[in-house]
């Protein structure tokens, strides 16, 4: 019986054999680049990925940056008439518009805030 050690016979070990670079082929005033349309196909760039939470922190400065208004006038015009009915007890109160537009924007700066 042969003593057990802790390396392998020279027969059992994978043998590693490293790989050769491709080697360039014609001589190398053959391999100079010739004028004209280029033959390959650009690559196609990939899209950007951004880390979880950029993307939200990212628009959230750019809302907080806008004047613009986030919501339409109209729906939530209609949102704020139909609460305000709903709290008088179906009593019908006008309202300004400028009243109106206050209302949006500060619940618009509430959301971004928040």
């Amino acid at each position: 019986m042969r003593p057990v050690t802790g390396s392998l016979p020279s027969s059992k070990r994978k043998r590693f054999t490293p790989k050769k670079r491709e080697q360039l082929r014609g001589s190398p005033s053959q391999r100079t680049r010739r004028s004209g349309p280029s033959e390959r196909r650009p690559a196609a760039r990939r899209k950007r990925r951004f880390r979880p939470g950029t993307r939200a922190l990212m628009e959230i400065r750019k809302y907080q940056k806008s004047t613009d208004l986030l919501l339409r006038k109209a729906p939530f015009s209609r949102l704020v008439r139909e609460v305000c009915m709903q709290i008088t007890k179906r009593e019908y109160l006008r309202w300004q518009a400028h009243a109106v537009l206050a209302l949006q924007e500060v619940r618009i700066l509430f959301s971004l805030c928040v």
